[in-house]
């Protein structure tokens, strides 16, 4: 409810206003079905520039745009994660997209008159339909022991983390070696001796510049991960779950870059002993920093609805069945390999949108 205890009525309402919620916003533009889009943060696009400064994608300009939209920068330069920012709040202005910023949405749930009540502190909306369109970055993921470590070491999750300055002098654990956890690594090894523990996640086998930008980045975005890794694939199926668990391989940072910085890699870390970290192999590093690149949990515990198995939401191409009104958009491999991805989402959010399209239709009398 707003603050004179009334419900506003929009037909649809979508949650979340990074690169997956303004993509639906353009495709429901385009088809004249009337909308809001809630966001939580401040301003548009500072999901991304509330990440570490030294941030830019790992995908060249010409892969980061939105349909509708070229991202204005050489087409085979790397964005900052503040030009990434600009530019969704600049697609946002571009096609009027309604977007609420500071609306925290607090639950989702049936309306007893059809359709579904959205809260979001004093504000409440009742829509025929809602559009889920956040990822799932959304509460970090500290192994149960990271309590256990002493209080004079400084812990910070990746979300958390801006620069060195952040950090004690001294040594530093970065856990994960994912993408995050290796760009992170590079970041503070300048200044600090630096140990990256983790699984191999395995590596890009080439160099993410220019050429590859026009010779092998094509195959590998728009062939590989948007057309066959899918859940229509066998191959796309078998793949998944490993996708889901452990991310994407390294695509920028290769192993030799680790190694030119100086940076030891070492295995997982598997508990604490006297208050230090202890790896796999037994031993205990004496580190004054902890970076943990563990990676985040999905939070929907605020949707009351009946739509989750264990891990995710049970949809088909993003369209919850058994919840008729109800959609997902900007999920790791949704659809495709490419679902959560810049170049990616905007084919599930069109998907989605045509199905609310055709549910209008056939409400019409």
């Amino acid at each position: 409810m707003d603050g004179t205890g009334t419900v506003e009525r929009v037909e649809t309402v979508v949650v979340g206003g990074g690169q997956a919620g303004l993509s639906v916003g353009y495709h429901l533009a385009r088809r004249g079905v009337p909308f809001v889009i809630l966001d939580a943060h401040e301003r548009i696009g500072d999901s991304w520039r509330c990440r570490w400064d030294s941030l830019h994608l790992f995908t060249p300009a010409r892969y980061d745009s939105l349909t509708g939209l070229a991202f204005p920068a050489p087409a085979h330069s790397f964005p900052s994660k503040d030009e990434m920012g600009d530019y969704l709040e600049a697609y946002a202005k571009r096609f009027a997209l309604p977007v609420r910023t500071g609306v925290t949405v607090d639950s989702v749930a049936r309306s007893p008159h059809g359709g579904f009540v959205v809260s979001a502190g004093a504000s409440g909306f009742e829509a025929e339909n809602v559009v889920i369109a956040m990822g799932t970055h959304q509460r970090p993921r500290f192994p149960q022991f990271a309590g256990e470590l002493a209080p004079d070491i400084v812990q910070l999750h990746a979300g958390a983390y801006r620069g060195p300055a952040q950090l004690r002098d001294g040594a530093v654990l970065v856990v994960g070696a994912g993408n995050s956890g290796a760009e992170i690594a590079l970041d503070v090894a300048a200044s600090h001796r630096t140990w990256l523990a983790g699984r191999d996640t395995g590596h890009v086998p080439f160099r993410i510049d220019a050429a590859a930008a026009r010779v092998l980045l094509p195959i590998v975005l728009r062939l590989v991960f948007h057309r066959l890794l899918t859940v229509d694939t066998p191959l796309g199926r078998r793949v998944r779950p490993g996708l889901l668990a452990h991310g994407h391989s390294l695509v920028r940072v290769k192993p030799r870059d680790l190694t030119a910085a100086g940076i030891e890699r070492v295995p997982r870390v598997v508990g604490t002993r006297n208050g230090r970290p202890e790896l796999a192999d037994g031993r205990v590093l004496d580190v004054a920093n902890v970076i943990w690149c563990t990676g985040f949990a999905p939070d929907f515990t605020w949707i009351k609805l009946p739509v989750f198995d264990e891990k995710e939401p049970v949809t088909r191409r993003g369209v919850v069945v058994n919840e008729p009104g109800l959609y997902f958009v900007g999920q790791l491999f949704l659809y495709a390999a490419s679902s959560a991805m810049i170049h990616g989402v905007g084919r599930d959010a069109e998907h989605v949108v045509d199905v609310i399209a055709a549910r209008r239709r056939s409400r019409r009398p």
